[in-house]
């Protein structure tokens, strides 16, 4: 996990209680439907990238066993790919 992710909960918890303390209540509610709306989209794509490099490395000509050092090196190579192909980077 990087460093950026540590603290994403912290900097969520922050600008809502800043929206609690200068807009009110309703707002802070609005703010943490619309943050939980767009981590859970991210977590949706995210599924979509890990299962879409898996399933590049089960279709293989041979068995590449999770845990190796060539299954993690290829996994982060077709993980790399799809997210490129989304447009981010």
């Amino acid at each position: 996990m990087d460093d950026h992710a540590q603290f994403m909960p912290l900097e969520i918890d922050a600008v809502i209680a800043k929206a609690k303390a200068k807009e009110g209540l309703p707002r802070a509610f609005q703010l943490s439907k619309m943050l939980r709306v767009a981590l859970e989209h991210l977590l949706n794509e995210e599924e979509g990238l890990d299962k879409a490099a898996r399933q590049k490395i089960e279709s293989q000509k041979r068995t590449i066993v999770e845990g190796t050092q060539e299954w993690d090196i290829l996994y982060r190579k077709y993980y790399a790919d799809e997210v490129k192909k989304l447009g981010i980077s």
